[in-house]
């Protein structure tokens, strides 16, 4: 019924509105609209208990601007950032919902790594190159090994064998392994050009004045940048496939939709703020980490790759183990899996464009060590999803080796 009609209907002769029906007239046209700004912004703040962690970040300001210790500063920004990336999730799915199938899964795409996107740029722009890149490649580790061993193990527990679509999830698992290898290229070009100069044969570019170490970071820039372009029109590509073009292999099963929880506009600026208010903390929070891991000995690629992508993906990773239990594995494939390419595909090619841009010479080149440790990770991976099905023991050998992986980084200085 039409806001007009229900005011004609409930009034009483005159036009006006009898105070009794007041609060029922309000209720029927939000009933029949979207939710209002105060309902908006009464669940965004107030729906999940998580958000008593926002407390946090008063405190990591606190803590910034009085020079409190590293370590008070980066726990209290560490912690004000998992209620944060709840919140960042749970705007965009709210807008989401009145958006459409296509733009909703662009929106998700663009947003569903946001915290990764703001820790990286703030990392990047402080000269943390090798925050940004442990970061990045433990983001897809935390996704590929953690969350996915986990939400198989769970179901595991539950279920005998869980099944799900294995045509979609061999698709993405393809393009992770593309992702992967173009990470190769550029360490087997790093490791080449060592070879050469140890062979002699860098005497061309010292006859011509040239730094050997100069050429090979001036190789590395422009194949790092290269693929990064290649990457995001992969990604590009990959979205019409998923969306649009086979959108068919990605479909789960119906069902009942819920009732927006906000207006389009208000989680449209709660999207705003929320960004905002955690680059700040990202900010404060990578400050840190160099005096942190100092202090307390802390292997700084142990940070960037085991305890950033845990704040980061906390409520992801919660999401991924929920579907999992209710059977709902072609959600949590895409959530493991989806996120893992996003990152691999869209949020580091997007960092190392910021780079070039920005004139920090990020690249894709990682340590042999970590190369290895992808390329072992997603093999794991490609192997366990294959024939469609899941077990607790898929799940425990994926969690076995990220515990490895875990161990391994923490003598790694």
């Amino acid at each position: 019924m039409p806001a007009s009609e229900t005011t004609a209907l409930l009034s009483n002769g005159n036009g006006s509105i009898p105070p009794t029906f007041a609060h029922r007239v309000k209720t029927l046209i939000a009933a029949e609209g979207e939710p209002s700004w105060m309902v908006s912004y009464r669940y965004f703040l107030f729906g999940s208990y998580l958000n008593l962690f926002l407390l946090f970040i008063p405190l990591s300001l606190i803590a910034h601007y009085m020079n409190l210790d590293a370590a008070l500063r980066f726990s209290f920004s560490f912690i004000a950032i998992i209620p944060l990336a709840k919140l960042l999730g749970e705007a965009t799915d709210q807008m989401s919902a009145k958006l459409g199938q296509t733009l909703a899964g662009l929106l998700n795409a663009s947003f569903g790594n946001a915290v990764e996107i703001i820790v990286g740029i703030a990392a990047l722009l402080q000269d943390e190159l090798r925050i940004v890149q442990t970061s990045m490649l433990g983001s897809i580790l935390s996704n590929l090994l953690l969350v996915l061993g986990c939400s198989f193990l769970a179901a595991g527990f539950k279920y005998k064998e869980s099944n799900f679509q294995v045509t979609a999830a061999q698709a993405s698992s393809s393009l992770m392994t593309l992702a992967c290898i173009t990470l190769v290229i550029p360490a087997a070009y790093r490791s080449t050009m060592l070879d050469d100069d140890h062979a002699g044969n860098n005497l061309a570019r010292l006859w011509a004045n040239t730094d050997p170490d100069e050429q090979q970071l001036h190789g590395l820039l422009i194949i790092s940048r290269g693929t990064a372009l290649l990457l995001l029109g992969v990604y590009v590509a990959y979205l019409t496939f998923q969306l649009k073009t086979h959108s068919y292999l990605f479909e789960v099963e119906e069902q009942e939709a819920e009732a927006p929880k906000m207006s389009v506009i208000s989680a449209g600026v709660a999207l705003l703020a929320t960004t905002v208010v955690t680059s700040f903390c990202a900010d404060i929070l990578v400050g840190s980490i160099e005096e942190t891991a100092e202090r307390y000995d802390i292997p700084k690629p142990f940070i960037g790759l085991i305890l950033l992508p845990i704040v980061a993906n906390a409520a992801e990773h919660v999401t991924s183990v929920w579907m999992a239990m209710k059977g709902q594995m072609e959600l949590t494939i895409g959530i493991c899996v989806g996120s893992s390419i996003q990152i691999a595909t869209f949020v580091i090619p997007l960092l190392v464009i910021v780079g070039w841009i920005s004139g920090h010479g990020l690249t894709l080149f990682f340590a042999n060590f970590e190369t290895i440790t992808l390329f072992v990770s997603v093999f794991l991976v490609n192997t366990l999803i294959q024939d469609g099905k899941s077990n607790y023991m898929e799940g425990l050998m994926l969690l076995t080796l990220y515990c490895v992986i875990a161990l391994a980084f923490w003598v790694t200085e």
